[in-house]
């Protein structure tokens, strides 16, 4: 049996299992449900899946017309998404607790992963998702932007905005925090000098919400789809963006994974990006 839950703690569930599937996913969906460049499913029947608590604030979006995708109205973190029509749950991993028993088998969607983001693991790819499994990939409308600006927007569109010029640090975050916010093996942010950030829809659409004990973490999501959303960092000059919900490739790639000491279990990192075990050392 495994558990998750959402990152305030206020939505919990468990899974009786067993676990016979693992994927990750590069859908336009998908990305911006959760803003990471990917996001790790995995999936078990749906008959051992029940909430433990907080279902009540489960908030749901229909993302398709066959499919609806579930978040915590608290914190904005994605959860589980029971497919009846296949009769399985699929979860994000990145919610789980403890190591599923299982490991990433394939990539699907690739043909929809975010412009430039290259996969360095040797696992099958699809470009769509296997023919059996009938899961459409709904792309999403492009996001109207000035002529040298990168858009960006949330799933169901009411949120977007657009940067201009290259970001000061991108990094890749294995922390424990981004997992559950994000609901997959890390968290892609960009971050650029705010003069180089404009919102240009639904920015009064955002809610947010802070972990207590934390000093600066903070998850901005779309109140609507759950979507996480730039943030603005005041004190810092800065504009903290989800890499996962560009509309086009930002032109920077990320330049370390932080925190690797707290990824999870089933987390394989394969590229050659350098790596600390929590932030790279100042100087």
């Amino acid at each position: 049996m495994s558990t998750g839950s959402c990152l305030c703690g206020t939505v919990r569930y468990e899974i009786d299992g067993p676990f016979n599937a693992m994927v990750n996913c590069h859908c336009s969906m998908c990305r911006k449900e959760h803003g990471s460049v990917f996001v790790t499913w995995a999936v078990a029947p749906a008959e051992g899946f029940r909430w433990l608590s907080g279902e009540d604030n489960v908030g749901t979006f229909a993302s398709s017309p066959n499919g609806a995708r579930s978040f915590c109205r608290t914190c904005g973190s994605p959860l589980p998404t029971v497919m009846s029509g296949m009769a399985v749950v699929a979860a994000p991993a990145g919610n789980l607790e403890g190591d599923p028993g299982l490991r990433p088998q394939t990539h699907i969607f690739v043909g929809s992963r975010l412009p430039g983001f290259e996969i360095s693991d040797d696992l099958p790819q699809f470009a769509e998702a296997p023919p059996e499994w009938g899961l459409p990939d709904v792309p999403r409308r492009p996001v109207e932007s000035r002529e040298g600006a990168t858009p960006g927007s949330c799933l169901c569109g009411a949120m977007a905005w657009e940067v201009e010029g290259a970001p000061a640090l991108m990094m890749n975050c294995h922390c424990s925090r981004c997992r559950r916010a994000r609901g997959a093996a890390f968290a892609t942010n960009a971050f650029y000098r705010l003069d180089q950030f404009r919102w240009l829809r639904g920015e009064a659409m955002a809610d947010s919400y802070k972990v207590p004990d934390a000093q600066y973490f903070t998850q901005s999501f779309c109140r609507e789809c759950g979507s996480p959303v730039p943030r603005m960092l005041e004190k810092f000059n800065r504009a903290m963006v989800p890499v996962g919900a560009f509309d086009a490739d930002p032109g920077a790639r990320p330049g370390a994974h932080i925190f690797v000491g707290s990824k999870a279990d089933w987390d394989l990192i394969t590229d050659d990006i350098p790596q600390f075990q929590e932030m790279p050392p100042r100087g």
